[in-house]
C-alpha cells in the first residue's frame, strides 16, 4: 500500500445505517482506504471521536444584502462542521439562469473556503428561461427555485407549474418556498389598519394557513407533474401533514426545516430583542416544534439547513423594522451540528444515524452530490468532522465567525463539537480555529436528483 498524505485514527466512522471504529487513510482529497495497515505522511489521534460526514447545508444566503460573503460564511459553516454549501442566486432581470450561475460562480471561486453549489432563484418566467432549464444540469446544478410568497407567483402560476415540470424531466429538484402572498397580503393588511404594526405581530401577519395552502399547492404541482419537489424551511405541523400524506400517496415531495423551528417557539416575539428571531415563516407553536422532530424521526422531514440569511444585532433591531418592512433572516450555520446533536441526539429525540442522513446523506443525494459527498466511505471526498461529543460550551459572541457578530442561542450549553473539520482531506479548522484560505473552496459540479 501507497504511502498516503493522511491517516486519522482511531474514531468511530459514522454513516448512514453504519458505525465502526475503523482508521481513515486519505490520498488526494479522497477516502482512499478504511482500516488495513494504513502509513501516511501525517496522522490525526481521533481516538473517542466521532467520524461524521462533513454536513451539508444546501440552503444558505452569502450574497446580497446579507453581512456575510463566501468568506465569512464559510469560515461560520466549516467551524460547525459543515463542508458543503449551497446559496441562493438570484437571476437580476435581463439575465438568464446559466448566466447568473457564471457571475455567481466567479466570486465563489475568489472568496470560498468550504466547497460551494448554487441555486438559480426564478422570479419570472421567461421564454429563455425555460428554454435553458433542461441545459442546468450538464452545466452542474440540478436545482431551481421560486417564491409563493410573492405577488409575482399568481400571475405566473401556470408558468411555473411548466419550468417544474421541465426541471423535473431533466434530472433536476425544484425548491419552493410554500407561503401564499394573498393571505400574507390581507392579514398585515389588516393589522396595519388597526395599528398593530410592530413585530409582536409578526405571526400573525404570516399565519400557519397560508403556509398550509402554498404547501396544498406545491404537493399538487408535484403530482400534476411528476417532478420532485423540496419545500424549503417548512415551519409547522399542519404543513407537514399535507407533505406526510402526499409521501404516503407516492408523491415526490421532500422537506427540509430550519432549526429556528426546532428550538424557539412564537413567544419569542414579545421579548425586547424579539426582532432577531424574525424569519419566513414566523416561529410557531410548541405543538409544531414537537411535529417537526417526530417528522424527522420518522422520516417525513428529509433535511435540516439553516436558511443562513445573516444581519448584525443592530440591524434586525433597527426602529424601521416593523410588519412592512422586514428584515428576514439570521446567522445560524456554525451551531447547526453541534446544536442537532446536542438537542436532538443526546436527548433521545433521533439517533444518530438520522442525524447524518437529514445533515448529510440525504441532502448530498437529493442534490446531485452522492456518493462524493454525504458519506465517509472509499472513493468520496474526504470531508470529515472529527467530533468530540463530550465537549462542551456556552455560546457567546465570542465565539460567532459569521460577519452578524451575535447568535440567537447565545447562552445556550451546548455539548458536542467539531474538534477538527477536513474539507477534501485538508484541515481547515482545529480547536475553532479557521485555518483555511479564502479561494480554496470549490464550485461543486453536480449530478441528477437521486430519490429518497
Amino acid at each position: 500500500m501507497p504511502e498516503l498524505d493522511l491517516v486519522i485514527r482511531g474514531g468511530e466512522v459514522v454513516n448512514a445505517g453504519s458505525r465502526a471504529v475503523a482508521d481513515v487513510g486519505i490520498a488526494d482529497g479522497r477516502v482512499f482506504a478504511l482500516g488495513g495497515d494504513l502509513q501516511a505522511r501525517e496522522e490525526i489521534d481521533a481516538t473517542g471521536k466521532l467520524l461524521l460526514p462533513g454536513a451539508i447545508d444546501a440552503h444558505v444566503h452569502l450574497s446580497g444584502n446579507w453581512v456575510d460573503d463566501y468568506t465569512s460564511g464559510s469560515a461560520a459553516a466549516l467551524a460547525g462542521g459543515v463542508t458543503t454549501v449551497g446559496s441562493m442566486t438570484r437571476i437580476p432581470s435581463g439575465e438568464t439562469p446559466l448566466t447568473a450561475l457564471g457571475r455567481e460562480a466567479d466570486t465563489v471561486l475568489e472568496q470560498a473556503i468550504a466547497d460551494v453549489f448554487l441555486h438559480p432563484i426564478i422570479a419570472d418566467v421567461t421564454p429563455e428561461t425555460l428554454a435553458e432549464i433542461p441545459a442546468l444540469l450538464a452545466g452542474g446544478c440540478n436545482t431551481i427555485k421560486y417564491f409563493m410568497s410573492t405577488p409575482r407567483f399568481d400571475p405566473q402560476a401556470l408558468a411555473f407549474l411548466e419550468a417544474t415540470r421541465l426541471a423535473g424531466e431533466s434530472g433536476l429538484l425544484t425548491m419552493i418556498h410554500c407561503e401564499d402572498h394573498a393571505i400574507i397580503a390581507e392579514a398585515t393588511a389588516r393589522l396595519t389598519a388597526s395599528g398593530n404594526t410592530s413585530l409582536r405581530y409578526y405571526p400573525e401577519s404570516r399565519p400557519v394557513v397560508s403556509e398550509v395552502v402554498a404547501t396544498q399547492r406545491a404537493v399538487a404541482i408535484a403530482e400534476t407533474t411528476g417532478a420532485p419537489v423540496y419545500l424549503v424551511h417548512l415551519s409547522s405541523k399542519r404543513a407537514l401533514e399535507v407533505c406526510a400524506e402526499a409521501q404516503a400517496r407516492g408523491v415526490p415531495v421532500y422537506v427540509e426545516v430550519r432549526p429556528l423551528y426546532l428550538y424557539f417557539t412564537r413567544e419569542r416575539f414579545d421579548e425586547p430583542e424579539g426582532p432577531k428571531y424574525l424569519g419566513q415563516p414566523p416561529l410557531r407553536e410548541q405543538d409544531d416544534v414537537d411535529a417537526l422532530w417526530d417528522g424527522i424521526r420518522q422520516g417525513a422531514v428529509h433535511t435540516v439547513c439553516t436558511d443562513h440569511a445573516p444581519w448584525t444585532l443592530e440591524q434586525k433591531l433597527a426602529a424601521d423594522h416593523n410588519l412592512t418592512a422586514l428584515r428576514p433572516g439570521m446567522e445560524n450555520l456554525q451551531t447547526l451540528l453541534p446544536m442537532l446533536y446536542s438537542e436532538g441526539v443526546r436527548t433521545g429525540r433521533i439517533s444518530l444515524d438520522r442525524l447524518v442522513e437529514v445533515l448529510s446523506t440525504n441532502t448530498a443525494k437529493l442534490f446531485g452530490l452522492y456518493p462524493r459527498k454525504g458519506t465517509i466511505s472509499v472513493g468520496a471526498d474526504a470531508d470529515i468532522v472529527v467530533f468530540d461529543p463530550e465537549w462542551s460550551r456556552v455560546i457567546d459572541r465570542s465565539m460567532v465567525k459569521s460577519r452578524a457578530g451575535h447568535s440567537v442561542y447565545e447562552g445556550w450549553e451546548v455539548t458536542g463539537w467539531p474538534a477538527i473539520t477536513l474539507r477534501r482531506g485538508e484541515v481547515v479548522v482545529r480547536d475553532d480555529d479557521v485555518v483555511g484560505t479564502a479561494g480554496s473552496g470549490r464550485l461543486v459540479h453536480r449530478g441528477a436528483t437521486q430519490m429518497l
